[in-house]
């Protein structure tokens, strides 16, 4: 433990019992778990008057996106993305006709909205709004929703896995006995084409070639390993949560993978505990990640006119934190409601020309008064 420089009017407690008058800000390396200063402001380091320049939190309403079209590679847009990661959107309507292999990296996709069949080499899965599903990098997959399903997709260039729980133990935010995996005991439902045969399109270096089989490629009778398609639901994470005193963002990770985490907010009671303790997120500058956030259902009381369906990006070198109203509300509340996935990057994240058409203008003034 490094043992931290004291100077000025300060809380002994992180987070809990601010100097009257101050607001703070924790600055930070690596995340939340590298060296600190806890900076006791006058102000809100939030509180500016204007922006010049490209440098600025961001909000974008990805319900204008809408369908993009019945082919699930067509339906992806892309979002945000650098050399580690891909963050898209899609909405599918209908089954695939083909079958899909991503080449170039693990997936995970977040159901939004709708429900439907995934099959997989592995055997087919249900799936439903909340569920994550892991797909290894390889894998051959195929949609189909039973109702208009939207989802959100991480493309991860390396191994997507479950976090270390650490000194919470194994079986702390979720128990891995909740994990669902497949198993081939029903057929898959894909039907050959008019020439008689059975598409595969593999994605790799983003060029995309077809494959074509005289038979079902989900073939497959039987399977064992360690490696597999994994699916959770939000609502088996159990979020690790104190009385007294508010957790960094890092508390709610689900998946890691180079340079990047997915995290989950999940409805939790807040800290009622200690009558000095923030409620809200402190403020802090992005120093070495960027954060995204996409709004998935409940009410979220940090942030004003943000509505499910809703993204938020907060860059490097800029700071963000709760708006003014989020601390009026709670002081009343006593537990949050709020379903959120969070992509956090080490690399900055760069928009891709579809992400553009949904901003939201001037959302960097909601901070004001």
């Amino acid at each position: 433990m490094d043992i931290p420089y004291v100077r000025g009017r300060v809380a002994q407690q992180a987070h809990v019992g601010l100097p009257e008058g101050t607001v703070e800000e924790e600055f930070a390396r690596n995340g939340f778990f590298g060296r600190y200063a806890h900076l006791y402001r006058r102000h809100a380091p939030v509180g500016w008057t204007r922006i010049e320049g490209p440098l600025k939190p961001r909000a974008y309403d990805l319900r204008q996106l809408g369908p993009r079209g019945d082919d699930w590679l067509d339906a992806r847009a892309p979002l945000l993305e650098n050399a580690d990661v891909r963050l898209c959107h899609a909405t599918l309507r209908r089954p695939m006709p083909y079958l899909f292999r991503n080449a170039d990296g693990d997936e995970v996709l977040f159901v939004h909205a709708g429900a439907g069949r995934l099959e997989t080499d592995f055997g087919p899965l249900p799936y439903e709004a909340g569920d994550y599903v892991c797909l290894p990098r390889g894998t051959a997959y195929r949609l189909a929703p039973t109702s208009p399903s939207t989802f959100l997709v991480v493309e991860a260039f390396s191994e997507v896995s479950f976090p270390d729980r650490g000194m919470l133990g194994q079986h702390a935010l979720f128990d891995p006995a909740v994990i669902q995996v497949p198993s081939p005991d029903e057929p898959s439902s894909l039907i050959a084409d008019a020439q008689g045969e059975f598409e595969l399109r593999v994605r790799r270096l983003g060029a995309v070639t077809r494959v074509f089989y005289p038979f079902n490629p989900h073939d497959v009778v039987g399977w064992k390993g360690t490696l597999a398609v994994q699916k959770l639901n939000v609502r088996d994470i159990r979020p690790v949560t104190s009385d007294r005193y508010h957790l960094p963002p890092s508390a709610h990770t689900t998946f890691v993978m180079r340079n990047a985490v997915v995290c989950t907010f999940a409805p939790r009671p807040l800290e009622n505990g200690d009558p000095a303790a923030l409620k809200v997120p402190f403020y802090h500058a992005n120093i070495d990640f960027d954060e995204v956030l996409f709004y998935h259902s409940g009410e979220f009381f940090s942030r004003a006119g943000i509505a499910p369906g809703m993204l938020t990006f907060h860059p490097q070198g800029i700071h963000h934190g709760p708006q003014a109203r989020a601390f009026e509300r709670a002081a009343k509340a006593t537990r949050t409601e709020e379903v959120a996935v969070m992509l956090d990057t080490r690399n900055p994240l760069v928009a891709c020309g579809p992400l553009g058409t949904t901003e939201v203008p001037d959302y960097w003034r909601s901070w004001q008064p």
